[in-house]
């Protein structure tokens, strides 16, 4: 038979049960839109910037329900897109990135927008394909899929030149959409055995869980459970483990930690890691001493003992092999667990309490308390709400203040930490989840980049809110400049009409500028998105004077490794300037 490769592509798409494309059309790519626009089963979402499209595909892949696919043009539309590729790659996101090239067909030289996209790919992809017969386009989408999804995710990317898409060739013998792949277990069981034998005689288990463990949820619950032992997550992994369980503990490892995780692991000899890289957030710029037996579960080899040593490798799916662990526990009850989960248990009520207690008594100076409001917010959202956080102070502080009780209810941008995620990606969100509440969280800063994005909600009809947390800076890096700097570079922002920008995407506007504004506004912007159908957009004056246990534990940890001279310049500098102004 004879189609077009845009045909192809529209068949190959819908056959791998994709439901959303990003991207804007251009002329490499206008017949695959033309087809598009003929599927039954997938929507194309134009959008106002392709890199606002790809935290969208991202933020759809994250949410479990479909693979997040760009559509987009060569050249400028990779070159902006490359940023949420990257976000993607570095965190472990599948993503399809799909865009047009030039003709091939006729030998001219510098055609428009003719560059190597696979040069610039390559590095933040898992793999990249050029088409270049219509016989290979649908396996070669479906080989795509399969490695975008297989082994650790991550966004692979395709083109597919323009006379292809125009002009009919033969399909070829038909293909087989690719099936999933059973979850991969390449560890030995006597590893598995000698793992869970360290954790049985343990004087003080832990388990520390990251994305890599989000659907294993279950499983490390009764791990937790069984063995008595606290529950810490990385940034990216807040949602791997609900916060109403009475053994997690928070946020981080070492000094940056919560003050519950601080506690209740300290002196641990034995800990279980899941899905986790140990990357620098993670461990608070490495300010973490491992323990001395050290179980690193991951699907991915390469991460073990990159940076802590491992006492045991177990490669393989998290769920599948957290399954392994619990059946070579077996269940047979271990006589020190019961004290030593009411020990952990109460402590971590205690310690938790207290730290809100303390983030409750600090002097906002008529500002919008974080902990207040993330309080309000906890209380007024169903479990089954997602919340999308961008790169800047608030992320930290809704990771330490924000309980998250279901599994993907979470998403943030994280080792790319990349700005300008938030309002897209909670756009993708909602696509996929239009009945359940999607809320996000981003700072005036990052807002800027990506605000215009919320007519693309307006025009979807996407009922979703943002929370702008306002203060006029660059918190996270002006935070970072007040102590060794005494002075803001280029972290103070311009004057920004945030009621301006809601008008001009077609958003509602609201506004929280104290505490006592919280509860109402919270409570209106919820059932506004809900009821409207429409975008809201809120301005929150934050105060942000109160600074993480996440931020101080990071400045504490480089500062000491510094060499004496080099602190004593600094620390110098710093007085030097507090003096003189």
């Amino acid at each position: 038979m004879s189609r077009t490769a845009a045909s192809m592509l529209r068949e190959a798409l819908e056959n791998v049960g994709v439901k959303y494309t990003f991207g804007i059309p251009g002329v490499h790519n206008t017949e695959i839109y033309d087809e598009l626009a003929k599927s039954s089963s997938i929507t194309p979402v134009l959008v106002t910037h392709e890199g606002a499209g790809a935290f969208m595909a991202d933020a759809v892949s994250r949410s479990g329900t479909s693979l997040g696919t760009l559509v987009i043009v060569p050249a400028a539309g990779v070159t902006h897109a490359a940023s949420g590729i990257g976000e993607a790659f570095l965190d472990g996101i599948p993503m399809l990135v799909i865009a047009g090239g030039v003709r091939r067909d006729t030998g001219r030289k510098y055609q428009l927008h003719d560059m190597d996209q696979h040069a610039l790919l390559r590095p933040i992809t898992k793999g990249t394909w050029l088409v270049e017969r219509h016989a290979d386009v649908i396996a070669t989408i479906y080989e795509a899929v399969r490695v975008a999804t297989s082994g650790e995710p991550g966004p692979v990317f395709v083109e597919i030149p323009v006379h292809l898409q125009l002009l009919t060739g033969d399909e070829g013998p038909a293909v087989a959409a690719p099936a999933r792949e059973a979850a991969p277990v390449r560890c030995a069981m006597q590893d598995v055995a000698a793992a869970a034998e360290s954790l049985r005689n343990a004087r003080s288990p832990t388990i520390f869980v990251g994305w890599g463990a989000v659907d294993a949820t279950n499983e490390v619950a009764l791990l937790a459970e069984r063995l008595g032992a606290p529950v810490s997550t990385t940034l990216q992994g807040v949602s791997a483990f609900p916060a109403n369980h009475p053994l997690h503990a928070g946020f981080c490892l070492g000094r940056a930690a919560v003050p519950a995780v601080e506690q209740s692991f300290a002196g641990t000899d034995c800990m279980l890691a899941v899905g986790t890289r140990f990357a620098e957030i993670a461990t608070g710029s490495y300010g973490w001493t491992p323990p001395a037996s050290l179980i690193h579960v991951d699907i991915n080899p390469v991460v073990f003992s990159a940076n802590y040593p491992a006492a045991f490798a177990l490669e393989g799916d998290a769920q599948a092999v957290l399954k392994l662990l619990l059946q070579a526990l077996g269940d047979t009850p271990i006589a020190a667990v019961p004290a030593r989960r009411a020990r952990v248990e109460g402590a971590i009520r205690e310690q938790k309490a207290a730290y809100l207690e303390e983030w409750l008594r600090h002097d906002t100076q008529g500002r919008v308390s974080p902990a207040r409001f993330f309080a309000s917010l906890r209380r007024q959202l169903s479990d089954d709400a997602t919340v999308v956080l961008d790169d800047g102070n608030h992320t930290f502080l809704a990771a330490e203040l924000l309980p998250i009780h279901r599994s993907r209810g979470l998403i943030s941008p994280t080792d790319f930490n990349c700005m300008g995620y938030c309002v897209p990606a909670t756009i993708g969100a909602k696509l996929v989840r239009p009945d359940s509440p999607v809320v996000g969280i981003v700072g005036d800063g990052a807002f800027r980049m990506t605000a215009m994005e919320l007519a693309t909600a307006t025009a979807q009809e996407l009922g979703l809110v943002v929370f702008v947390f306002n203060d006029g800076e660059l918190a996270q890096i002006a935070q970072a400049q007040e102590i060794p700097y005494n002075r803001k570079t280029c972290t103070v922002l311009g004057p920004l009409d945030i009621a301006g920008v809601a008008q001009a995407t077609g958003a509602k506007f609201l506004r929280i500028g104290s505490d006592g504004d919280i509860d109402a506004v919270i409570s209106d912007a919820l059932a506004c998105a809900s009821r409207e159908r429409r975008p809201v957009l809120v301005d929150v004056v934050v105060d942000y004077s109160k600074h993480t246990r996440f931020t101080q534990g990071i400045v504490k940890t480089n500062l000491e490794r510094f060499d004496f001279p080099t602190k004593a310049r600094l620390v110098g500098r710093a007085l030097w300037r507090r003096v003189t102004g």
